[in-house]
């Protein structure tokens, strides 16, 4: 079978690997029909990707056919299509125990601290499988990375009433939006690629949008939002400076929450943070239950997912297309794989 392994940054090769049919008890072997590129890949190809070491089979945006599974497998047959919660966690720890499967102290993600999905075939504790009867595997390899927008509505714990700034118009700030709406909340978008927010505006329902290199943001934000400031500011850009703003950003008694990896320390004007009692969150990958939330939503049709796929590329092409669908110009929203 052909596996594309990343065996340094910038550079790919496309093996040819011998099928392992040796099933585990749990475990189902799965054909890989589709792959989402994600941020984690890029910054993988790029060398700045943290805790990762080289080589690596990436992939872990996966629209999945099941083809064998083991004796002890339930839940899941041959031939259901399936997706794959892809954090993998190696023992039971404390967070583990507390239902935060997410975030466990000994988590071990698909394609990021093990080999993943870019293969013909791949092997995968049946568990981390969920299918569905409806969705194509272009809507099924999206679960994943819309399952992190969905993790950090749930922890923002957003209703109806709340006003939800997002910054960060990439597909996690776009999916972080489009949760947000389901809740009903009223949701801007803020970024610094006009594109980016037209996309917005374009596919999502959002009361508008806020250009940060723009003056005067926070009265943009009151216009937006009836005179007043958002509730629930999500930042998902892992930039240091749009993190800090928030803090001007939120209204007073609101929520942050930091979805995107900032790879340093982080300060804030401690001040500031009391006089608002403002509450800090992180949130990390996401759950099964937003899993199955997302299947059952999409479905119904309740999240529309045409909108996603900007550029597709066959697995044998990707080696020579990866470099440009880094390029801004690209205008990418979110690649895929066909297999």
């Amino acid at each position: 079978m052909k596996t594309l392994i990343l065996n340094e940054p910038g550079k790919w090769e496309m093996a040819e690997m011998e099928l392992d049919k040796n099933l585990g008890a749990e475990e189902a072997l799965l054909k890989v029909h589709r792959i989402g590129i994600c941020g984690t890949d890029m910054h993988a190809f790029r060398g700045k990707q943290p805790f990762f070491s080289y080589p690596r089979v990436l992939g872990h945006e996966l629209g999945l056919e099941v083809v064998e599974i083991g004796e002890q497998v339930s839940g899941v047959n041959i031939g259901d299509k399936c997706s794959l919660e892809p954090y993998f966690n190696l023992k039971e720890g404390q967070a583990v125990r507390m239902g935060k499967t997410n975030c466990g102290e000994y988590i071990s993600v698909f394609g990021v601290h093990q080999d993943g999905g870019m293969s013909e075939f791949i092997k995968a504790p049946a568990k981390y499988l969920h299918k569905s009867e409806k969705l194509t595997y272009d809507q099924l390899a999206l679960i994943e990375p819309l399952g992190i927008g969905c993790h950090a509505v749930s922890r923002a714990n957003i209703q109806p009433v709340d006003k939800v700034l997002v910054i960060g118009a990439g597909p996690i700030g776009l999916a972080t939006m489009q949760f947000a709406t389901v809740k009903q909340a009223k949701v801007a978008a803020l970024d610094i690629n006009e594109d980016r927010l037209k996309f917005c505006l374009q596919n999502l329902d959002l009361v508008g949008t806020v250009n940060a290199n723009t003056d005067h943001v926070i009265d943009q934000l009151r216009e937006l939002f009836d005179g007043d400031l958002p509730t629930v500011v999500m930042d998902a850009t892992g930039n240091q400076h749009s993190m800090k703003n928030t803090l001007d950003y939120v209204a007073f008694g609101g929520r942050i929450v930091f979805i995107g990896l900032y790879q340093g320390d982080f300060t804030f004007f401690d001040p500031l943070f009391h006089r608002k009692e403002i509450t800090l969150l992180a949130s990390r990958n996401a759950l099964g239950s937003d899993f199955k939330e997302i299947i059952s939503l999409m479905e119904e049709g309740k999240v529309a997912t045409d909108h996603w796929i900007t550029h597709r590329v066959a697995f044998e092409d990707l080696p020579t297309h990866f470099e440009s669908l880094l390029d801004p110009e690209s205008r990418v929203i979110k690649a895929m794989v066909e297999l």
